[in-house]
């Protein structure tokens, strides 16, 4: 039994991050490593980084790949010796992107699962006119969701309020990975998520994994934060 808990390490100090990784990842399912440090550090700094994390740790790259095909296939070509466990494209890249993305990673990272992203968690109702979309959050999460099933993507990256009616409708085995989490507990409330859930609430509704980046990052004790999410969350997977 794991605890389907990654950590958000957001940050661009790379001995804040290995601080971080040592002293939580006895605790958790694994890490994302995301735009932030990555833009920063690059693959010797994922390298690095990795270096402080227990031996189970798996990693999460959430650098949301979104451009022509042959360029995305050239990101997971230049990242693929890290072997991540998850990487992160924008279901809005289209078919033709997610599909090249599919048939490179069932090659040559075998070992890794392709989440599209869908609408990301800051943005509500209000947004969607904004960015172009004529739908309402969950329809257009939906119609992504579709998208990427049908193009090779292993999961999705949603909200925890899209979680119940993406399994309703796409099924059981996709991999859904819902940040916007924030354990009841914590003392960061909502900060720039708009679509949030305990993570109780976001695995009794369907989720695979959560991400929880500054509920455990920013408690006095991260160690300690990550200890207690993944003890509230305990009866749930033991019930999955």
């Amino acid at each position: 039994m794991t605890s389907k808990v990654f950590c958000a390490i957001d940050t661009t100090d790379l001995k804040q991050a290995q601080n971080w990784i040592s002293s939580i990842t006895p605790h958790i399912h694994g890490i994302k490593l995301g735009m932030e440090f990555f833009y920063t550090h690059g693959k010797s700094g994922v390298e690095k980084a990795l270096s402080q994390a227990d031996q189970n740790t798996e990693i999460f790259l959430d650098l949301k790949l979104h451009d022509i095909p042959n360029t995305v296939v050239g990101a997971l070509r230049a990242v693929q010796n890290l072997s991540p466990k998850f990487i992160t494209l924008h279901g809005a890249g289209g078919r033709k992107m997610i599909e090249a993305a599919s048939e490179y990673a069932a090659q040559h990272l075998p070992n890794t699962q392709l989440l599209a992203v869908t609408i990301l968690t800051h943005l509500a109702e209000e947004d969607m006119g904004d960015i172009g979309y004529q739908n309402a959050v969950t329809d257009q999460v939906l119609k992504l969701g579709h998208l990427a099933k049908e193009s090779g993507a292993h999961g999705l990256v949603c909200s925890p309020k899209e979680i119940s009616a993406l399994r309703q409708t796409l099924g059981s085995d996709l991999t859904l990975m819902v940040p916007g989490i924030r354990p009841a507990s914590t003392a960061v409330q909502k900060d720039d998520q708009t679509r949030v859930m305990t993570p109780k609430e976001a695995l009794e509704t369907g989720a695979s994994h959560l991400v929880i980046g500054r509920p455990i990052t920013q408690a006095d004790s991260p160690a300690d934060a990550a200890d207690r999410i993944v003890k509230e969350i305990t009866p749930c997977i033991a019930a999955a």
